[in-house]
């Protein structure tokens, strides 16, 4: 008990020798020190001194001195509370006291690809998605290839083949399977893993299937054929800004033409060219913007270029094939 009682009197006295001690504190931290010192000279004296012969015993309290702990640990606590109350701590970052709001309104935020005509592979049929990369470089050469004459198998291998260099027969032998079969009936698609992986994870067959499939799809989104059968063709194309709707008419009941009619998500442009002549409209809002060719004889094929400022500067190029 005697390490107790030396140990409240060294932290009586740190408190009191503080400078910021308040008056009031200093009062009551000192009167009430006092009782204690005195209360354990009282204890320690009975406990230690030994009665004398003949002498009578001098009386003590078992439970004085819990009490005085007590008593001491509650002006700690309230002198503790009072000095938070006035020098409230702080976070590492903090230089002074800050009021933070009870919870902070956090604004919804919704993931868009960085590329505008990205979102349109979310239409494709592929068993996962590509990266946006190789997405764009795979719709980049479509676009410039969508107007060749070339059969669709070789110009399936001419859109990929810059991915797989030296690789022209694997391309050539997949392209097969790719233009007799959906994708759930390929072989060397089936051999993907069921896995939670991206593009760059898969085998290089894998891959090539995967980069074959996408392009036949672009390939036949960004065709428009017309037919004495079908003489309308529609076609929706999914932008970050919205979706991109196209509707292509050959009218031949008295003049001749090609119509484009367009629901643009955005302001944009339709540009419609065929065997040097070129129809163009512009709009500053969304809404509907049509475009027409006069012919007395359809070309073999006329392009349609749609232009969104917001999301790109390159165009979306579309091929109109008609067989009528």
């Amino acid at each position: 008990m005697n390490s107790d009682s030396e140990s409240l009197q060294h932290q009586c006295l740190d408190w009191l020798l503080t400078d910021d001690v308040k008056n009031n504190e200093q009062l009551s931290v000192c009167e009430e020190n006092d009782g204690v010192e005195n209360l354990l000279k009282e204890a320690t004296a009975s406990k230690s001194s030994e009665p004398k012969l003949g002498g009578t015993p001098q009386a003590f309290q078992l439970g004085e001195i819990p009490t005085v702990q007590d008593r001491f640990q509650a002006v700690l606590k309230r002198r503790l509370q009072i000095q938070v109350q006035d020098h409230p701590p702080l976070f590492p970052w903090e230089t002074q006291l800050i009021d933070y709001p009870d919870f902070v309104d956090e604004p919804s935020m919704t993931l868009v690809p960085t590329w505008g005509w990205m979102v349109q592979q979310s239409k494709l049929n592929l068993p996962r998605p590509l990266p946006e990369k190789v997405f764009r470089q795979l719709l980049e050469q479509c676009q410039a290839l969508v107007t060749s004459s070339v059969p669709l198998g070789a110009k399936l291998v001419q859109v990929v083949e810059n991915f797989f260099p030296n690789e022209s027969q694997a391309l050539n032998d997949i392209a097969g399977l790719v233009l007799r079969s959906t994708y759930r009936s390929v072989n060397t698609l089936e051999t993907i893993p069921n896995i939670q992986s991206d593009y760059s994870d898969l085998q290089p067959r894998q891959q090539m299937a995967l980069s074959l499939l996408a392009a036949k799809q672009l390939l036949e989104n960004l065709t428009l054929p017309l037919s004495a059968t079908s003489p309308v063709v529609e076609r929706q194309w999914l932008t970050s800004v919205g979706n991109l709707n196209i509707r292509v008419e050959y009218q031949s009941v008295g003049i001749t033409k090609l119509l484009v009619q367009a629901e643009l998500p955005v302001k944009g442009t339709l540009t419609l060219r065929g065997s040097g002549t070129l129809a163009m409209a512009t709009s500053s809002t969304s809404g509907y913007l049509s475009v027409e060719l006069g012919c007395e004889q359809l070309n073999p094929t006329y392009t349609l270029e749609v232009e969104f400022p917001e999301i790109d500067q390159q165009p979306l190029l579309f091929v109109i094939s008609p067989t009528i």
